[in-house]
């Protein structure tokens, strides 16, 4: 039976939200709103989000449309090239809590609902090998590849690899549903963004993934 383990990014295997913010700015003030800055607060208000709607919540000021597409666009793409460069906050335990995980028999993999190329720059930044079954993460998946929402990107990447059984672990209500509509098990990483309206297996720490995943799919 394979089992795998899907990961959420934002508030589950990292904080960008300091990084974010400050790119975004740049390219706020580019766009001639030099009174307007993104703060970390806004970033991380909107994570689990895609980014059109991010766009809506964040952007009021620049004008619906082709505008504020052009905007969102110039700060998506310039966002993955600060990252890559500055990286983020990296959880405690990340690299050698997948290690143990792959060790006793799990798959690891990324699903988010972030734009394309956010994965990777996570990954190659951290220097993390990705992309194929004796990688530390096999696969990866998101809403910037497909426009698919995150339920959809899961039963996705499952059944792509052929996982018999999986748990998504996720830190927000709506990493949570999606889930749920996926069909699968989930579990609440409490240290991140959110909180979630159910009573769902949990950690407070990365590393604890080890002691939790074997009671959730054995």
């Amino acid at each position: 039976m394979k089992k795998g383990i899907i990961f959420d990014m934002d508030g589950t295997v990292w904080d960008s939200a300091e990084n974010v913010a400050k790119s975004w700015t740049v390219k706020v003030h580019e766009a001639g709103f030099t009174d307007k800055n993104i703060s970390r607060d806004d970033i991380k208000n909107v994570m689990g989000k895609t980014m059109d709607v991010i766009a809506n919540i964040l952007f009021p000021f620049a004008e619906k449309g082709p505008e504020r597409d052009k905007l969102r666009y110039a700060c998506q793409e310039y966002e993955i090239e600060y990252l890559r460069e500055h990286g983020g906050l990296l959880y405690d335990g990340i690299k050698g809590t997948w290690r143990k995980l792959k060790d006793m028999g799990y798959h690891n993999y990324i699903v988010s609902n972030c734009q394309a190329g956010y994965i990777e720059c996570f990954l190659e930044h951290y220097k993390i090998p990705y992309g194929s079954p004796d990688e530390l993460i096999e696969d990866i998946e998101c809403y910037g590849n497909n426009l698919l929402q995150k339920d959809e990107n899961i039963k996705l990447l499952a059944h792509r690899n052929g996982l018999d059984d999986a748990c998504y672990i996720g830190d927000i209500q709506g990493d949570y549903d999606a889930t749920i509509k996926a069909g699968y098990k989930f579990i609440h990483a409490r240290y991140g963004f959110g909180t979630i309206d159910a009573d769902v297996p949990y950690i407070d720490s990365f590393p604890e993934l080890t002691e939790v995943v074997p009671k959730v799919i054995g």
